[in-house]
Protein backbone atom coordinates (compact mmCIF):
# COMPACT_ATOMS: atom_id res chain seq x y z
CA UNK A 1 0.00 0.00 0.00
CA UNK A 2 1.08 3.59 -0.62
CA UNK A 3 2.38 5.35 2.48
CA UNK A 4 -0.62 6.13 4.67
CA UNK A 5 0.38 9.80 4.95
CA UNK A 6 0.29 10.17 1.17
CA UNK A 7 -3.21 8.70 1.15
CA UNK A 8 -4.35 11.00 3.95
CA UNK A 9 -2.88 13.99 2.13
CA UNK A 10 -4.95 13.21 -0.94
CA UNK A 11 -8.14 12.69 1.07
CA UNK A 12 -7.55 15.85 3.11
CA UNK A 13 -6.86 17.97 0.05
CA UNK A 14 -9.52 16.64 -2.30
CA UNK A 15 -12.40 15.74 0.04
CA UNK A 16 -12.02 17.10 3.56
CA UNK A 17 -11.03 20.61 2.47
CA UNK A 18 -13.80 20.65 -0.13
CA UNK A 19 -16.52 19.72 2.36
CA UNK A 20 -15.31 21.57 5.47
CA UNK A 21 -17.36 24.75 5.08
CA UNK A 22 -20.58 22.85 4.33
CA UNK A 23 -20.01 20.41 7.22
CA UNK A 24 -19.63 23.38 9.56
CA UNK A 25 -22.52 25.37 8.08
CA UNK A 26 -25.09 22.58 8.14
CA UNK A 27 -23.75 20.39 10.93
CA UNK A 28 -23.61 17.47 8.49
CA UNK A 29 -21.59 14.39 9.37
CA UNK A 30 -18.44 14.24 7.16
CA UNK A 31 -19.62 11.08 5.45
CA UNK A 32 -17.63 11.50 2.23
CA UNK A 33 -14.39 11.83 4.17
CA UNK A 34 -15.13 8.82 6.37
CA UNK A 35 -16.08 6.77 3.32
CA UNK A 36 -12.78 7.72 1.70
CA UNK A 37 -10.83 6.76 4.83
CA UNK A 38 -12.67 3.42 4.93
CA UNK A 39 -12.11 2.71 1.24
CA UNK A 40 -8.41 3.47 1.65
CA UNK A 41 -8.14 1.03 4.56
CA UNK A 42 -7.42 3.79 7.05
CA UNK A 43 -10.19 2.87 9.48
CA UNK A 44 -8.02 -0.19 10.10
CA UNK A 45 -4.86 1.87 10.61
CA UNK A 46 -4.30 0.53 14.14
CA UNK A 47 -5.50 -3.02 13.50
CA UNK A 48 -3.02 -5.85 13.23
CA UNK A 49 -1.92 -6.82 9.73
CA UNK A 50 -2.99 -10.44 10.22
CA UNK A 51 -6.48 -9.11 10.95
CA UNK A 52 -6.54 -7.13 7.71
CA UNK A 53 -5.37 -3.81 9.12
CA UNK A 54 -2.28 -1.69 8.56
CA UNK A 55 -0.59 -2.53 11.84
CA UNK A 56 0.38 1.04 12.70
CA UNK A 57 0.60 2.62 16.16
CA UNK A 58 -0.25 5.82 18.05
CA UNK A 59 2.18 7.97 16.04
CA UNK A 60 0.35 7.13 12.82
CA UNK A 61 -3.05 7.84 14.37
CA UNK A 62 -1.86 11.20 15.68
CA UNK A 63 -0.35 12.18 12.33
CA UNK A 64 -3.54 11.29 10.46
CA UNK A 65 -5.70 13.28 12.87
CA UNK A 66 -3.37 16.29 12.71
CA UNK A 67 -3.51 16.39 8.91
CA UNK A 68 -7.30 16.11 8.86
CA UNK A 69 -7.62 18.83 11.52
CA UNK A 70 -5.86 21.35 9.30
CA UNK A 71 -8.87 21.13 6.99
CA UNK A 72 -11.80 20.19 9.25
CA UNK A 73 -11.97 19.84 13.01
CA UNK A 74 -15.12 17.73 12.83
CA UNK A 75 -13.54 15.13 10.53
CA UNK A 76 -10.49 15.00 12.77
CA UNK A 77 -12.64 14.47 15.88
CA UNK A 78 -14.69 11.65 14.34
CA UNK A 79 -11.48 9.94 13.24
CA UNK A 80 -9.86 10.50 16.63
CA UNK A 81 -12.75 8.83 18.47
CA UNK A 82 -12.74 5.91 16.02
CA UNK A 83 -9.04 5.30 16.61
CA UNK A 84 -9.49 5.56 20.38
CA UNK A 85 -12.20 2.90 20.23
CA UNK A 86 -10.17 0.82 17.78
CA UNK A 87 -7.28 0.73 20.23
CA UNK A 88 -9.50 -0.96 22.83
CA UNK A 89 -11.09 -3.28 20.27
CA UNK A 90 -7.70 -4.37 18.95
CA UNK A 91 -6.47 -5.24 22.44
CA UNK A 92 -9.55 -6.81 24.00
CA UNK A 93 -12.26 -7.75 21.47
CA UNK A 94 -12.85 -11.05 19.70
CA UNK A 95 -10.99 -11.83 16.49
CA UNK A 96 -14.26 -11.54 14.56
CA UNK A 97 -14.84 -7.96 15.68
CA UNK A 98 -11.16 -7.11 15.22
CA UNK A 99 -11.29 -8.34 11.63
CA UNK A 100 -14.51 -6.45 10.94
CA UNK A 101 -13.06 -3.21 12.24
CA UNK A 102 -9.75 -3.74 10.47
CA UNK A 103 -11.50 -4.07 7.12
CA UNK A 104 -13.68 -1.00 7.57
CA UNK A 105 -16.96 -2.66 8.47
CA UNK A 106 -17.22 -0.68 11.70
CA UNK A 107 -16.93 2.93 12.77
CA UNK A 108 -16.24 3.03 16.49
CA UNK A 109 -16.43 5.64 19.22
CA UNK A 110 -16.05 6.00 22.98
CA UNK A 111 -19.05 6.28 25.29
CA UNK A 112 -17.45 7.21 28.62
CA UNK A 113 -18.60 10.61 29.96
CA UNK A 114 -21.95 10.45 31.75
CA UNK A 115 -24.66 12.85 32.81
CA UNK A 116 -24.12 11.89 36.45
CA UNK A 117 -20.33 12.33 36.52
CA UNK A 118 -19.81 14.72 33.59
CA UNK A 119 -16.17 15.12 32.60
CA UNK A 120 -15.07 12.68 35.32
CA UNK A 121 -15.02 9.99 32.64
CA UNK A 122 -13.33 7.49 34.95
CA UNK A 123 -16.35 7.32 37.30
CA UNK A 124 -19.46 6.03 35.47
CA UNK A 125 -22.72 5.86 37.38
CA UNK A 126 -24.46 3.72 34.77
CA UNK A 127 -24.95 0.10 35.77
CA UNK A 128 -24.35 -3.38 34.39
CA UNK A 129 -26.32 -6.25 35.89
CA UNK A 130 -26.27 -9.92 35.01
CA UNK A 131 -29.50 -11.55 33.86
CA UNK A 132 -30.37 -14.95 32.44
CA UNK A 133 -30.35 -13.45 28.93
CA UNK A 134 -27.07 -11.53 29.25
CA UNK A 135 -25.75 -8.27 30.69
CA UNK A 136 -28.27 -5.45 31.15
CA UNK A 137 -26.79 -1.97 30.69
CA UNK A 138 -28.46 1.19 31.95
CA UNK A 139 -26.92 4.64 31.80
CA UNK A 140 -26.98 8.15 30.38
CA UNK A 141 -23.94 9.27 28.40
CA UNK A 142 -23.56 13.03 28.20
CA UNK A 143 -21.69 13.20 24.87
CA UNK A 144 -20.95 10.47 22.33
CA UNK A 145 -19.15 11.53 19.15
CA UNK A 146 -20.55 9.96 15.95
CA UNK A 147 -23.56 8.89 18.02
CA UNK A 148 -25.86 8.33 15.02
CA UNK A 149 -23.15 7.10 12.64
CA UNK A 150 -20.95 4.81 14.70
CA UNK A 151 -21.67 1.09 14.60
CA UNK A 152 -19.82 0.23 17.82
CA UNK A 153 -19.69 2.00 21.19
CA UNK A 154 -16.89 1.29 23.64
CA UNK A 155 -19.08 1.68 26.71
CA UNK A 156 -18.24 2.16 30.39
CA UNK A 157 -20.36 1.12 33.35
CA UNK A 158 -20.01 0.30 36.99
CA UNK A 159 -18.71 -3.26 37.51
CA UNK A 160 -21.11 -6.17 37.51
CA UNK A 161 -19.67 -7.82 40.60
CA UNK A 162 -15.96 -7.07 40.90
CA UNK A 163 -14.24 -4.36 42.88
CA UNK A 164 -13.12 -1.37 40.86
CA UNK A 165 -14.33 1.90 39.39
CA UNK A 166 -15.66 0.68 36.06
CA UNK A 167 -16.02 -2.03 33.43
CA UNK A 168 -15.79 -1.67 29.64
CA UNK A 169 -18.19 -3.23 27.12
CA UNK A 170 -18.52 -3.38 23.36
CA UNK A 171 -22.05 -2.28 22.50
CA UNK A 172 -23.45 -2.42 18.93
CA UNK A 173 -25.12 0.89 18.15
CA UNK A 174 -28.26 -0.83 16.87
CA UNK A 175 -28.87 -2.57 20.20
CA UNK A 176 -32.46 -2.42 21.42
CA UNK A 177 -32.81 0.17 24.17
CA UNK A 178 -30.31 2.71 22.79
CA UNK A 179 -31.81 6.20 22.46
CA UNK A 180 -29.92 9.06 20.82
CA UNK A 181 -31.01 12.57 21.82
CA UNK A 182 -31.57 14.51 18.62
CA UNK A 183 -28.77 16.09 16.62
CA UNK A 184 -25.75 18.21 17.49
CA UNK A 185 -26.10 21.98 17.03
CA UNK A 186 -23.06 23.38 18.75
CA UNK A 187 -20.64 26.27 18.63
CA UNK A 188 -17.81 24.31 17.03
CA UNK A 189 -16.99 20.84 15.67
CA UNK A 190 -20.47 21.07 14.23
CA UNK A 191 -20.21 17.94 12.09
CA UNK A 192 -18.95 15.56 14.75
CA UNK A 193 -22.43 14.17 15.57
CA UNK A 194 -21.83 14.40 19.32
CA UNK A 195 -25.03 13.95 21.29
CA UNK A 196 -26.29 12.53 24.59
CA UNK A 197 -27.12 8.84 24.48
CA UNK A 198 -29.21 6.70 26.82
CA UNK A 199 -29.14 2.95 27.38
CA UNK A 200 -32.33 1.62 28.90
CA UNK A 201 -32.09 -2.09 29.67
CA UNK A 202 -29.74 -2.72 26.75
CA UNK A 203 -28.85 -6.42 26.70
CA UNK A 204 -25.43 -7.54 25.48
CA UNK A 205 -23.79 -10.97 25.68
CA UNK A 206 -21.16 -11.61 28.34
CA UNK A 207 -18.70 -11.92 25.45
CA UNK A 208 -19.01 -8.15 24.89
CA UNK A 209 -16.90 -7.59 27.99
CA UNK A 210 -13.62 -5.85 27.09
CA UNK A 211 -10.94 -6.81 29.58
CA UNK A 212 -12.07 -8.02 32.98
CA UNK A 213 -14.93 -6.87 35.17
CA UNK A 214 -13.76 -3.96 37.32
CA UNK A 215 -10.67 -3.18 35.23
CA UNK A 216 -12.21 -0.32 33.26
CA UNK A 217 -10.12 2.39 34.92
CA UNK A 218 -6.91 0.55 34.06
CA UNK A 219 -8.01 0.26 30.43
CA UNK A 220 -8.94 3.94 30.34
CA UNK A 221 -5.62 5.08 31.76
CA UNK A 222 -3.21 2.62 30.15
CA UNK A 223 -4.84 1.91 26.79
CA UNK A 224 -7.12 4.84 25.97
CA UNK A 225 -5.69 7.97 27.62
CA UNK A 226 -2.24 8.03 25.96
CA UNK A 227 -3.51 7.74 22.39
CA UNK A 228 -6.61 9.85 23.06
CA UNK A 229 -4.64 12.75 24.52
CA UNK A 230 -2.08 12.71 21.73
CA UNK A 231 -4.85 12.74 19.12
CA UNK A 232 -6.75 15.59 20.80
CA UNK A 233 -3.44 17.46 20.96
CA UNK A 234 -3.01 16.66 17.26
CA UNK A 235 -6.38 18.24 16.52
CA UNK A 236 -5.36 21.47 18.24
CA UNK A 237 -2.02 21.52 16.44
CA UNK A 238 -3.70 21.00 13.07
CA UNK A 239 -6.07 23.89 13.78
CA UNK A 240 -3.13 26.09 14.80
CA UNK A 241 -1.17 25.21 11.68
CA UNK A 242 -4.02 26.06 9.34
CA UNK A 243 -4.92 29.26 11.20
CA UNK A 244 -1.31 30.47 11.17
CA UNK A 245 -1.06 29.80 7.45
CA UNK A 246 -4.38 31.55 6.79
CA UNK A 247 -3.39 34.57 8.87
CA UNK A 248 -0.05 34.85 7.04
CA UNK A 249 -1.79 34.66 3.66
CA UNK A 250 -4.28 37.32 4.67
CA UNK A 251 -1.62 39.63 6.09
CA UNK A 252 0.53 39.25 2.97
CA UNK A 253 -2.26 39.72 0.42
CA UNK A 254 -4.32 42.46 2.10
CA UNK A 255 -3.15 45.96 1.24
CA UNK A 256 -3.71 49.49 2.42
CA UNK A 257 -3.97 50.98 -1.04
CA UNK A 258 -3.82 54.56 0.18
CA UNK A 259 -0.50 53.77 1.85
CA UNK A 260 0.72 51.32 -0.80
CA UNK A 261 1.58 48.78 1.89
CA UNK A 262 0.58 45.27 2.91
CA UNK A 263 -0.90 44.41 6.29
CA UNK A 264 2.23 42.41 7.10
CA UNK A 265 4.34 45.55 6.67
CA UNK A 266 3.14 46.56 10.12
CA UNK A 267 5.57 45.41 12.84
CA UNK A 268 2.68 44.72 15.21
CA UNK A 269 1.09 42.31 12.72
CA UNK A 270 4.39 40.53 12.11
CA UNK A 271 4.83 40.19 15.88
CA UNK A 272 1.39 38.62 16.22
CA UNK A 273 2.20 36.15 13.43
CA UNK A 274 5.53 35.35 15.07
CA UNK A 275 3.80 34.58 18.36
CA UNK A 276 1.37 32.29 16.56
CA UNK A 277 4.23 30.43 14.90
CA UNK A 278 6.21 30.08 18.13
CA UNK A 279 3.21 28.87 20.14
CA UNK A 280 2.29 26.34 17.46
CA UNK A 281 5.85 25.04 17.26
CA UNK A 282 6.11 24.76 21.04
CA UNK A 283 2.93 22.68 21.19
CA UNK A 284 4.15 20.52 18.30
CA UNK A 285 7.51 19.86 19.97
CA UNK A 286 5.86 18.74 23.20
CA UNK A 287 3.42 16.59 21.22
CA UNK A 288 6.19 14.86 19.27
CA UNK A 289 8.18 14.32 22.45
CA UNK A 290 5.09 12.75 24.03
CA UNK A 291 4.80 10.29 21.15
CA UNK A 292 8.49 9.45 21.48
CA UNK A 293 8.04 8.91 25.23
CA UNK A 294 5.17 6.51 24.50
CA UNK A 295 7.14 4.58 21.90
CA UNK A 296 10.18 4.21 24.16
CA UNK A 297 8.14 3.71 27.37
CA UNK A 298 10.07 6.52 28.96
CA UNK A 299 9.69 7.10 32.68
CA UNK A 300 8.00 10.46 32.14
CA UNK A 301 5.53 9.13 29.57
CA UNK A 302 2.34 9.70 31.56
CA UNK A 303 3.42 13.20 32.56
CA UNK A 304 3.94 14.03 28.90
CA UNK A 305 0.57 12.48 28.00
CA UNK A 306 -1.14 14.80 30.48
CA UNK A 307 0.89 17.82 29.44
CA UNK A 308 0.47 17.55 25.67
CA UNK A 309 -3.32 17.84 25.69
CA UNK A 310 -3.30 20.71 28.19
CA UNK A 311 -0.63 22.57 26.24
CA UNK A 312 -2.30 22.05 22.87
CA UNK A 313 -5.72 23.07 24.15
CA UNK A 314 -4.49 26.29 25.74
CA UNK A 315 -2.21 27.08 22.80
CA UNK A 316 -4.95 26.55 20.24
CA UNK A 317 -7.26 29.06 21.89
CA UNK A 318 -4.40 31.60 22.07
CA UNK A 319 -3.35 31.11 18.45
CA UNK A 320 -6.90 31.28 17.12
CA UNK A 321 -7.64 34.40 19.21
CA UNK A 322 -4.59 36.01 17.63
CA UNK A 323 -5.60 34.87 14.14
CA UNK A 324 -8.96 36.59 14.58
CA UNK A 325 -7.16 39.77 15.62
CA UNK A 326 -4.72 39.67 12.71
CA UNK A 327 -7.45 39.10 10.12
CA UNK A 328 -9.80 41.66 11.70
CA UNK A 329 -13.28 41.95 10.25
CA UNK A 330 -12.41 39.55 7.42
CA UNK A 331 -11.97 36.79 10.00
CA UNK A 332 -15.72 36.78 10.61
CA UNK A 333 -16.37 35.66 7.02
CA UNK A 334 -16.71 31.90 6.58
CA UNK A 335 -14.61 31.75 3.43
CA UNK A 336 -11.48 32.93 5.27
CA UNK A 337 -11.67 29.81 7.45
CA UNK A 338 -10.42 31.44 10.64
CA UNK A 339 -13.66 31.83 12.58
CA UNK A 340 -14.54 28.15 12.01
CA UNK A 341 -11.24 27.07 13.46
CA UNK A 342 -11.62 29.65 16.24
CA UNK A 343 -14.84 27.90 17.28
CA UNK A 344 -13.47 24.39 16.81
CA UNK A 345 -10.41 25.14 18.95
CA UNK A 346 -12.59 25.85 22.00
CA UNK A 347 -13.46 22.17 22.38
CA UNK A 348 -9.96 21.05 23.34
CA UNK A 349 -9.98 22.74 26.74
CA UNK A 350 -13.37 21.43 27.86
CA UNK A 351 -13.22 17.89 26.48
CA UNK A 352 -12.54 15.34 29.20
CA UNK A 353 -10.05 15.26 30.69
CA UNK A 354 -10.51 19.04 30.70
CA UNK A 355 -7.54 21.38 30.86
CA UNK A 356 -8.38 22.31 34.44
CA UNK A 357 -8.47 18.63 35.39
CA UNK A 358 -5.16 18.07 33.63
CA UNK A 359 -3.53 20.89 35.56
CA UNK A 360 -4.64 19.19 38.77
CA UNK A 361 -3.39 15.80 37.57
CA UNK A 362 -0.04 17.26 36.50
CA UNK A 363 0.31 19.06 39.81
CA UNK A 364 -0.35 15.83 41.70
CA UNK A 365 2.11 13.92 39.52
CA UNK A 366 4.99 16.35 40.01
CA UNK A 367 4.29 16.49 43.76
CA UNK A 368 4.45 12.72 44.02
CA UNK A 369 0.75 12.33 44.80
CA UNK A 370 -1.55 9.69 43.27
CA UNK A 371 -3.51 11.14 40.36
CA UNK A 372 -6.72 9.20 41.07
Amino acid sequence: MTNYLDVVEKIATEIVARDAIEVDKTGAFPQAAMDALRDAGLLGLLSAKHMGGLGEGPRAAAMVVERLARECGSTAMVTCMHYAAATVVEKYASDTVRQQLATGKHLGTLAFSEVGSRSHFWAPVGTATRGQDGIHLNGKKSWVTSAHNATLYVWSSQPVAAEGASTIWLVPSDSSGITIAGSFDGLGLRGNDSTPLTAQDVIVPEGCLLGNDGEGLTIMLETVLPIFNTMIAATGIGLMESATAAACRHASSTRHEHLDSALCDLPTIRAYLARMRITTDQARCLWLDTIHAMETEREDMMLRVLECKAASGESATQVLDTAMRVCGGAAFRREIGVERRFRDARAGTVMAPTTDQLYDFIGKAICGQPIF
